[in-house]
């Protein structure tokens, strides 16, 4: 396929001070075999080089556009900013997050999927992080799969970590590619303020459309402390978002008895992580009233009596004192790095800086 039958591809990079990792991610789009793109620089009010590293680029070549917000905005709102200054002409729309890069045959091996598979509105691929390949689960050689499958799978499957990191679910940004009509079907394509809307987003457009993915690795994330990822695991937002995309997208995926029951069953998780964090007293007003805040919006408030039965239950559970329950389940939670463990389902996360 020649240059002019290619359908254009946005690719966007929104990103704060990322002066650090930006070259090296603008660098990894200049050389992509895929030709026909426009690649769009969301810079967030940045404090350090970052403008100045996307104006150079920018002056090289005239696919690169830079943007510069007048005021800083958070990281979602970023996001929804760079998906608006797509050109209505594109076909689909890749995000390369400031911290990572792709690998040169990522951009041609998603349109081609995409392209012979219309039905598909969202395509993934292994994603290298650190030495851990992400993003498994999927039966190769079967490149589509519907919508609704994969959705029940990720709201009823269990997560698998090694070395502290998820290997199951849609993918990081980065590791994805998405339809550009589903993109625009909304001004906010990242439909909340939670760091984790992108995962959000694939339930959402899953509904309507199927999953295609790549079984090559084609993305790199990077990930240190300065990611939303790291900020998320530090607070644990994945439990809140795991409860709310139940609330908000659990009624299409799964009957009534399975939607109950994965509610409790996250309402349990998420109490007991609380009662363990409640004993070990190590956590500040910020942990607190996040939770607390988080809980009271999705119509389940934290009391002293939710979290007294909560300790109690794992007390029964377990069958052992108190103190041993709770140094169990600190155990479970807050497993040893490097080792293979299971837990509750986090589909995806947004590890880019804003």
């Amino acid at each position: 396929m020649s240059t002019t039958e290619q359908p254009l591809v946005s690719i966007v990079t929104p990103v704060y001070n990322g002066a650090a990792y930006l070259a090296e991610c603008i660098e990894s789009v200049l050389r992509q075999t895929y030709q026909n793109y426009e690649y769009i620089i969301v810079n967030n009010c940045s404090t350090d080089r970052t403008l100045e590293i996307a104006l150079k680029y920018a002056a090289k070549d005239n696919r690169i556009r830079v943007h510069s917000n007048e005021k800083f905005v958070g990281v979602i709102d970023n996001h929804n900013t760079a998906f608006n200054l797509m050109s209505p002409k594109a076909r689909y729309c890749k995000v390369v997050s400031g911290d990572d890069y792709i690998f040169p045959n990522c951009v041609a091996l998603m349109v081609e999927l995409a392209e012979s598979n219309p039905s598909v509105g969202i395509i993934g691929c292994y994603q290298l992080s650190g030495d851990v390949v992400k993003w498994q689960g999927f039966r190769y050689p079967r490149s589509v799969m519907p919508g609704r499958e994969v959705g029940r799978r990720f709201l009823l499957g269990q997560q698998v970590h090694l070395d502290d990191q998820p290997l199951l679910g849609f993918g990081s940004p980065t590791s994805l590619m998405y339809r550009a009509d589903l993109v625009r079907s909304s001004p906010a394509f990242y439909p909340s303020a939670s760091p984790h809307s992108d995962t959000s987003a694939c339930f959402k457009s899953l509904e309507t459309s199927d999953f295609g993915f790549v079984y090559e690795i084609l993305s790199y994330e990077r990930t240190h402390e300065e990611t939303q990822t790291f900020a998320s695991l530090q607070i644990n937002r994945y439990l809140s978002q795991t409860l709310n995309d139940l609330q908000e997208y659990g009624p299409f995926y799964l009957s009534q008895d399975e939607l109950k029951q994965e509610i409790d069953q996250a309402l349990k998780s998420y109490r007991r992580f609380l009662v363990v964090n409640s004993f070990a007293g190590s956590r500040g007003k910020e942990f607190w009233e996040y939770h607390k805040g988080r809980l009271a919006e999705l119509g389940h408030p934290l009391t002293r009596f939710a979290l007294l039965k909560a300790a109690a239950g794992m007390v029964v559970e377990e069958g052992v004192n108190p103190g041993q329950a709770i140094r169990k389940l600190w155990k479970r939670l807050s497993p040893e790095r490097g080792k293979l463990v299971v837990g509750r389902h986090n589909p995806a996360q947004l590890g880019t800086r804003r």
